[in-house]
C-alpha cells in the first residue's frame, strides 16, 4: 500500500485539527504528520484514517485517537535517545511516533496475535524499536530498567508497582488509571520513594490485560 499526496494532505489536515486542540509540541505535531497511519488499520477503515477518533484493529483492540497519542506523547516530553518502555504495543502507531521523536522504544504486548503482526510490519515501515516483547505489561521490563519515560496505552485498574520502580530519578510515567473511563494520569519520579502525580482529564481504552496466556 502506497503513501500518497492525498493521504499527506490528509495528515496535515488532522495536524491541523491537534492544534486546535491544544497539541503544541511541535516534534509531536511533526511525527503525526509523517507517520502514514493508514498502513496501520484494517483495509475497511482506510477510508477514516485520518479522522481523529480511535478504530478497532485485530484481537479485539484498538488503534488509538490521534489527539491521544499526541497528548500521551507531548506529556513524556521525549528528548533524542530517551530510554523509553511502551506498556501496550498495539497497532505500532505509538510505537512509530516514539521512534520519529528519537527514542529507543522497548514494548511490551500481551496479545501474541498484534505482537507478531507488529513486530514485523513496524521494521517493514522504517520504524526499529530497541526491543518488542511478547509478554506481561504489568510488570515492566526489569532487566532494561530505569528508564527515562513510561508510557501505557491500555486502561490499567491501578498503577502496576514494577512501572514507578523502573522509572529513572526524574522519570515519566503516563498512564490512563481507571475500571471503565480512565483519567490521564502523570507520574514523574522525585526521588527513591517520592513521586509527583498529575490528573490530565478523563479518556477512554481498551484495558490492560494482565497474565493472560
Amino acid at each position: 500500500m502506497k503513501d500518497t499526496f492525498k493521504h499527506k494532505g490528509l495528515r496535515k489536515q488532522l495536524v491541523a485539527t491537534l492544534v486546535t486542540k491544544g497539541i503544541t509540541n511541535s516534534a509531536v505535531l511533526e511525527a503525526i504528520g509523517s507517520i502514514p497511519r493508514h498502513l496501520f488499520m484494517d483495509s475497511s477503515f482506510l477510508d477514516h484514517a485520518y479522522q481523529d477518533k480511535a478504530f478497532p484493529i485485530a484481537a479485539s483492540q484498538t488503534i488509538s485517537q490521534p489527539y491521544t497519542v499526541a497528548f500521551q506523547s507531548e506529556l513524556l516530553e521525549v528528548k533524542p535517545s530517551d530510554k523509553i518502555l511502551e506498556i501496550g504495543t498495539g497497532s505500532g502507531y505509538q510505537t512509530a511516533v516514539l521512534c520519529l521523536l528519537g527514542a529507543h522504544v522497548y514494548s511490551i504486548e500481551r496479545q501474541l496475535e498484534l505482537f507478531k503482526k507488529t513486530s514485523k510490519f513496524l521494521p517493514k515501515i522504517g520504524y526499529v524499536a530497541k526491543r518488542l516483547i511478547f509478554g506481561d505489561g504489568y510488570k515492566g521490563l526489569k532487566d532494561e530498567a530505569p528508564f527515562d519515560s513510561i508510557i501505557v496505552t491500555a486502561g490499567a485498574p491501578f498503577v502496576p508497582k514494577p512501572l514507578l520502580a523502573q522509572l529513572k530519578i526524574g522519570g515519566r510515567l503516563v498512564i490512563p488509571v481507571g475500571d471503565v473511563d480512565q483519567i490521564m494520569t502523570l507520574y514523574i519520579r522525585k526521588g527513591a520513594k517520592e513521586f509527583e502525580k498529575h490528573e490530565l482529564g478523563n479518556f477512554k481504552f481498551v484495558p490492560l490485560l494482565e497474565n493472560k496466556n
